[in-house]
């Protein structure tokens, strides 16, 4: 049966600000609470047949966001997270480090994004909900995604991604976007249409499909909490 999210979701509420921001040490110190939702995870591995598509897609996206956090925590202080590599030969980044053990299966990160969340469900709205953890992700949302929620949320996060200019600038004279919109143009662009048919159900002013799109650079500098 579907999991509780309820203690990703309060740890979230404490050490993640409105804006995204992650206050790492914080979630350190929490790191009892931290390895109790982890565990939930890793005993009850999602199935078709007991769980909803809803179910699944907030399992995944909570569970890429967890580990994922789980991950920098144990490396803190970092720079990036593309600095955790942890010396293993022939891996080739963080996101193929197999370190997500759920019930009888090993996972990476692009496991989970690519092989489960990309593959198995047509929903673009997911790469606004993952975040690898840096400035230029989508910000973290400070809750859980739920079943119940999940549609409401990943328009949220979609909105909100497509409206922070620190990550979009969009008019009708340019679009500046987001390399997330290049990398993975295939899951925004579907039978032809133009990639202004996504964007504008995201935003309150739509844009002509001829507007010249250019993509931003990356920031992959860790999204930790500022200090004070």
């Amino acid at each position: 049966m579907p999991v509780s999210h309820q203690l990703w979701d309060s740890l979230l509420q404490l050490h993640v600000s409105t804006e995204g921001w992650v206050d790492y040490i914080g979630i350190r110190e929490d790191s009892a609470r931290l390895n109790s939702y982890l565990q939930t995870l890793s005993r009850h591995h999602p199935n078709q047949k007991n769980w909803s598509e809803p179910d699944q897609i907030a399992y995944w996206i909570n569970a890429y966001n967890a580990f994922t956090v789980y991950l920098v925590v144990q490396h803190y202080p970092v720079g990036s997270i593309k600095d955790i590599r942890r010396g293993i030969p022939f891996v080739n980044s963080v996101w193929d480090l197999k370190f997500i053990e759920i019930e009888d299966r090993t996972y990476n990160l692009n496991n989970i994004e690519h092989g489960i969340l990309r593959k198995d469900f047509d929903e673009p709205r997911i790469h606004f909900a993952i975040n690898c953890a840096s400035v230029s992700c989508p910000k973290l949302l400070n809750r859980a995604y739920t079943a119940g929620m999940l549609n409401e949320q990943l328009n949220q996060a979609a909105k909100s991604f497509l409206t922070d200019t620190t990550r979009n600038r969009i008019s009708s004279q340019k679009m500046e976007l987001s390399k997330i919109f290049s990398w993975f143009k295939g899951d925004f662009v579907k039978k032809g249409a133009p990639l202004t048919d996504f964007i504008n159900r995201h935003i309150t002013e739509p844009v002509p499909p001829q507007t010249p799109i250019v993509f931003l650079e990356y920031n992959w500098s860790l999204n930790d909490q500022p200090s004070e």
